[in-house]
């Protein structure tokens, strides 16, 4: 019993020294983050507002954190292809995501995914928010939403409505309108939301769920007008246009949000590292202002409050998906 006692406890401390070795080995790691160049994915092509804010970012955090960072642009698959690539990286903070709200959509839409936003990833910081437009060409002669449903109702097969593609943020917002108004809107997919702007101001498109981003440059020009915003608040920029609840429309409150994420074992100490940087440039008057021209409203919320975001939005366009029967085989 002696000897077998002594084995243990010669077990125990080779245990315990091992696990010391390796937690010096990890503190060591955090403290000496980044070691190596930064790669920041973006799941989209260059040149949308999703690539935009990436290379914001990489460029603060290459300032910062006073290492080289480069933009990695992996589009495909609804951002799926980048995403993946992502979560199946090292959780050492030198592989960084840049993800928009159809991470926390997709798993509604698609009967297979490659992995589980909420398991995959950890959330580091919300960079901005996007509302939808919903949009008529100025020939319309409704002046408010109420009265373009009526002309809807009294013209059935006449009217439809845009979005910048299947299964996005506008067709599900379009689904929405038409479950809880009984109207016949037929929907008209694009390829995005460029070719859609350009047939809403060319009229061969009746309306339209746009996001603020891509119809900004027209909001001033006369050729359209906005009836309602969805989000939880008026839009800075259209004081005067109500939102979707404020004109008594349901679950119309969630943002489009785009934010920062990593892989789901990245040290805590790292996480906030990053949150508390790319927070601050959120935050700050030039990071705010840069955010804003683009159309969208500046975040900065961390980890923690970005978190409770993607779990509150997750439920409410998981019930609004399911409602409107969307499904991407």
């Amino acid at each position: 019993m002696t000897l077998m006692n002594g084995k243990f406890a010669r077990a125990s401390v080779l245990i315990g020294t091992l696990m010391l070795s390796l937690g010096a080995v990890h503190a060591q790691g955090v403290k000496s983050y980044p070691e190596k160049t930064i790669k920041v994915v973006v799941p989209y092509p260059a040149g949308g507002a999703t690539d935009t804010l990436g290379r914001m970012t990489a460029n603060h955090l290459e300032s910062a954190l006073k290492q080289t960072v480069i933009v990695d642009n992996r589009p495909g698959a609804s951002g799926n292809i980048g995403s993946d690539m992502v979560a199946k990286s090292a959780p050492d903070g030198h592989t960084v995501l840049i993800g928009i709200t159809a991470m926390i959509q997709a798993p509604f839409l698609y009967a297979k995914m490659p992995f589980d936003p909420f398991k995959a990833f950890q959330p580091v910081a919300l960079l901005a928010r996007s509302a939808d437009l919903f949009v008529v060409p100025a020939s319309n002669p409704a002046s408010n939403l109420k009265e373009f449903l009526a002309l809807v109702k009294a013209n059935p097969g006449k009217y439809n409505y845009g979005s910048y593609g299947n299964a996005t943020s506008s067709h599900i917002h379009g689904e929405m309108l038409k479950a809880q108004t009984g109207t016949d809107l037929m929907h008209v997919p694009y390829k995005g939301a460029a070719p859609l702007v350009a047939d809403l101001l060319g009229g061969q498109v009746t309306s339209a769920f746009v996001d603020v981003a891509s119809i900004r440059s027209h909001l001033g020009s006369g050729k359209v007008k906005v009836l309602a915003v969805t989000g939880a608040q008026r839009f800075k920029i259209l004081p005067d246009v109500p939102t979707m609840t404020e004109l008594g429309y349901k679950s119309f409150e969630p943002y489009g949000w785009f934010g920062v994420f990593v892989p789901a074992a990245t040290p805590k100490e790292i996480v906030n590292r990053l949150s508390e940087d790319i927070s601050k440039m959120v935050r700050s008057p030039e990071g705010t202002a840069r955010i804003e021209a683009l159309g969208l409203q500046a975040g900065g919320e961390k980890a923690d409050e970005f978190s409770q975001i993607m779990k509150s939005d997750s439920a409410i366009w998981g019930n609004v998906i399911k409602e409107s029967k969307i499904a991407i085989e």
